[in-house]
């Protein structure tokens, strides 16, 4: 039509002024500010649906819409009408467009529709549809994840108290197939596990996931780089995926997700409401029994299950799962000690002496500690569960290595070698102190005078500091300065012992004549 397309309330005034108030073509048009062929147009329009005025009661807007808009009939030919349903699930496949879907649609109907009325009837049919359904996700190429807004629960067995629990949701793009968990939080342990059993149930994984911003899958929110956690990085690094997080407030970056969760409040949330359950197992299991039918139900739209559309669409497209289950791995940030050791979750792991005080990045999981020094690692070890720190040989100073090669029993033995009043000594030395190790650098000392002196005057040394009774580091040291090594003992036999006599000393008889003086 040339014609203006006016709002069926204005139509409605150029309809009433032409049949009830007589008034002339141009007359409505100037009362309707619009042009004298526009009301001409519509009038004809009336006429040629065989409508009279006043308009029959029973025919609203759309009604009258329809009458005065109906196409022209189009002469009957016998075409084979294009699959829509078909088109759009072969459009949703890599590299796949319409001049391709029609050229195989001629191919077996060459006297079929032309290229511009097989697009037209499919997009007629498209428009029909919800807009979250018309978008074109390609196979195998997203996966959408979020948690429901809306969560179930499950009740404490002894306190009879109702915990709500998360429900996690993912939706595979092309196919819609769902799948759904409940976890007790949104806490980043949970929302890898998650992602590694819907992994599982798909069979494989998407080359993108797509996130919301929540704080377990994104550190840093921005809408144009958001900062992802290293964690969920490596998940999906494992199985060979990058995640693309939705926009902050852009519903329609994962509508597929948000429509599925919708789905999932209402196919499983309500119908589980009645039901009282004692423990995440328990709940999960009537989750999965629900996620199945879902899946398998038919989709009013397309007549089709998504169970059927995932075993055509998206599970050959998919990646095959590695080998190896992924095991949750952490990050941290944090600084080497001046012990050249690392704090992670109060236990104390060692790196090269040379990177002390210097920041570094620790990669932790269940079994391993790794350390990380600008991208390279550095060290590793076993993850330690009791309080001993984990030291390796190899990341310490030469002076803390010889120190730490040391052993009570590796003292001893060295001691027996220079002689065994020396090895007597060092055993006294270890086993006068509370903890051995306190005796460590007496003996070390011994052992540098052993260099100095000679392991045959140390000793000597030792053998008159254990006459003495004194065993340490000390009395060795003055023995052998003072050179009373090389002296000979004075023997002495029990019960020969004299005393001097001089005129000091007032002996036995002078105590016994003062006695008999105070009788």
């Amino acid at each position: 039509m040339g014609a203006e397309r006016l709002p069926m309330r204005r139509i409605l005034e150029v309809l009433r002024l032409k049949y009830e108030g007589g008034l002339s073509h141009r007359a409505i048009a100037r009362a309707c500010g619009v042009a004298v062929g526009t009301v001409s147009e519509y009038v004809h329009r009336v006429a040629r649906a065989g409508l009279t005025w006043p308009l029959p009661a029973e025919l609203d807007e759309a009604a009258l819409e329809a009458r005065l808009f109906s196409a022209a009939p189009v002469p009957v030919r016998d075409r084979a009408a294009p699959d829509c349903v078909r088109i759009h699930q072969e459009l949703k496949r890599a590299g796949v467009t319409l001049q391709l879907l029609w050229e195989e649609y001629r191919e077996v109907y060459p006297d079929g529709y032309a290229y511009s009325q097989f697009c037209e009837i499919y997009r007629r049919w498209a428009r029909k549809l919800r807009p979250s359904m018309r978008q074109q996700h390609r196979v195998g190429e997203k996966t959408f994840v979020d948690f429901s807004g809306k969560r179930p629960h499950i009740v404490d067995p002894k306190t009879g108290e109702e915990i709500a629990v998360e429900l996690f949701v993912a939706v595979l793009g092309a196919s819609s197939y769902t799948y759904a968990e409940a976890t007790q939080t949104q806490q980043l342990p949970e929302w890898i596990s998650a992602h590694t059993r819907m992994l599982e149930y798909f069979g494989g994984s998407t080359a993108l996931w797509v996130p919301d911003q929540l704080k377990s899958a994104i550190t840093r929110p921005c809408r144009y780089e958001p900062g992802v956690n290293r964690s969920y990085q490596d998940l999906a690094a494992h199985y060979g995926a990058v995640v693309v997080p939705a926009r902050p407030g852009k519903a329609r970056d994962k509508a597929k997700v948000e429509s599925g969760v919708l789905l999932v409040q209402r196919w499983i949330v309500a119908r589980l409401r009645n039901r009282t359950f004692f423990d995440l197992v328990e709940l999960n299991v009537a989750i999965r029994e629900l996620v199945e039918r879902l899946n398998d139900r038919l989709m009013q739209k397309l007549g089709r299950s998504r169970r059927e559309l995932w075993n055509v669409l998206d599970r050959p497209a998919l990646k095959p799962l590695p080998a190896s289950r992924y095991e949750l791995a952490q990050w941290k940030g944090c600084r080497v000690n001046i012990d050249y050791h690392v704090d992670v979750e109060r236990r104390v792991y060692s790196v090269p002496y040379q990177l002390a005080q210097q920041e570094v990045e620790v990669r932790y999981t269940a079994s391993l500690v790794e350390i990380y020094y600008r991208g390279r690692r550095v060290a590793s070890h076993a993850r330690r569960y009791d309080h001993q720190p984990s030291t390796l040989p190899e990341h310490m100073p030469s002076s803390h290595r010889a120190h730490a090669e040391w052993t009570p029993s590796r003292l001893i033995h060295w001691a027996e070698k220079s002689g065994p009043a020396t090895g007597r000594v060092v055993a006294g030395i270890l086993s006068r102190r509370p903890h051995p190790e306190q005796g460590y650098r007496a003996c070390l000392g011994l052992m540098r005078l052993g260099r100095q002196y000679g392991t045959a005057r140390l000793d000597a040394a030792c053998e008159r500091a254990e006459h003495l009774r004194s065993f340490s580091y000390r009395t060795v040291k003055n023995i052998l300065a003072s050179s009373q090594d090389r002296l000979p003992f004075e023997e002495q036999t029990e019960g020969d012992e004299t005393t001097a006599t001089h005129d000091n000393i007032r002996g036995a008889d002078y105590y016994a004549a003062t006695q008999e003086n105070r009788c």
